[in-house]
């Protein structure tokens, strides 16, 4: 659940509460370029979960239709320190659609390079700590002794939201 309010024409900051913790957080957004349907936002968030993390996230937004939009951005992912105790910094990409007046979607994957290499993302049969991974990957492991995804998991990386707008779109 997400709460925002705006603190200018241009700023707002929001709250949002996740499941059970994942996605709990704030976050503040600020305005940067507008011209007819198009728009450009500059995200900075906390988010409160196993593996807190600090994002910085450049959306891109355009206007599809009357209360419809969709989006797309870059963000940048720290983890100052993740259930293992180590960092993790990750690039990535998102994108969003708003599919009815109150019902949208948003999917994106940030990657840590240091974790594992980017073409092996899709590849179930990768491990970290085989013996072709383990000189170059053998200090990321991807679970905690709980089997817990850690700060270098492809999973931590990953990023779903289906969201439900609740009151005016205005």
């Amino acid at each position: 659940m997400w709460y925002r309010k705006g603190i200018s024409d241009v700023s707002d900051i929001g709250i949002r509460i996740g499941l059970p913790v994942y996605g709990t957080g704030i976050d503040y957004s600020r305005l940067l370029y507008s011209k007819e349907n198009k728009w450009d936002v500059m995200n900075l968030s906390w988010s409160m979960n196993p593996n807190y993390n600090m994002d910085f996230t450049y959306y891109k937004f355009k206007e599809t239709g009357e209360n419809r939009y969709r989006w797309w951005g870059f963000r940048g992912m720290y983890i100052p320190e993740g259930i293992m105790g180590n960092t993790s910094t990750r690039i990535g990409v998102l994108y969003g659609r708003q599919i009815k007046d109150t019902m949208g979607f948003e999917i994106g994957y940030y990657h840590d390079f240091s974790s594992m290499p980017l073409t092996s993302v899709v590849d179930p049969g990768w491990a970290w700590d085989s013996d072709e991974n383990i000189g170059r990957y053998g200090d990321t492991p991807h679970t905690s002794d709980a089997g817990i995804p850690s700060e270098f998991s492809r999973m931590t990386g990953l990023s779903m939201m289906v969201y439900f707008q609740l009151g005016s779109p205005e």
